[in-house]
């Protein structure tokens, strides 16, 4: 009997699901200002986007530019030392 019951609310819930998805589904429809809101954000996106992957390679060729810097930086002081070692043997 507890089966059937639970059987039988189930399959209420599943209906009255089914009907009110039915209802509304059906009913509504976007207005021009939703369809306008909706490309103005999607611009927005696609812009965002754009600047994001402007901003990755931005940042991608600084830190080649840091590194580049970086390993001129180690010559120079290999240089200095070179420099200065030979100075004190002289």
């Amino acid at each position: 009997m507890k089966i059937l019951t639970k059987a039988i609310s189930i399959a209420t819930i599943v209906l009255f699901t089914l009907s009110l998805l039915s209802i509304t589904a059906c009913g509504w429809k976007p207005s021009e200002k939703d369809i306008q809101a909706l490309e103005e954000t999607r611009a927005a996106a696609l812009a965002a986007e754009k600047t994001q992957e402007e901003k990755k390679a931005e940042r991608m060729d600084l830190e080649k530019q840091v590194n580049a810097k970086k390993a001129e930086l180690q010559k120079l002081e290999a240089d200095k030392e070179k420099v200065k070692k030979h100075v004190e043997q002289q």
